[in-house]
């Protein structure tokens, strides 16, 4: 009788490690997605739009500097453009998973 019991515990136990391994992992690849979009972002908007804006400025699109056009328009637009590869990447993520609905 103990040697079930003791085998149903060390199941469970098993199985809390595989879920807790397996959202370990889920909110590592979570955090990683986040951070590098992130850094794009900042990349584009502080470092197209500030640092390098004199360089930048050197070239046009339509019409405007290019340093400026990233630090009024560009900027906005790669934030939305990485809301929509955050969205696409995060549902492959919780399907790896197994957390989508």
């Amino acid at each position: 009788m103990e040697d079930s019991k003791s085998g149903e515990v060390e199941k469970g136990r098993g199985d809390r490690d595989a879920k807790n391994a397996a959202e370990g992992a889920y909110w590592r690849e979570n955090i990683r997605l986040l951070a590098t979009l992130m850094t794009i972002w900042f990349a584009c908007s502080f470092g197209a739009g500030i640092l390098f804006r004199d360089f930048l400025d050197q070239f046009s699109l339509g019409g405007y500097p290019l340093g400026f056009w990233f630090a009024q328009q560009g900027s906005i637009y790669i934030f939305i453009a990485l809301i929509f590869v955050y969205v696409i990447r995060m549902r492959q993520i919780e399907r790896k998973y197994d957390l989508d609905d």
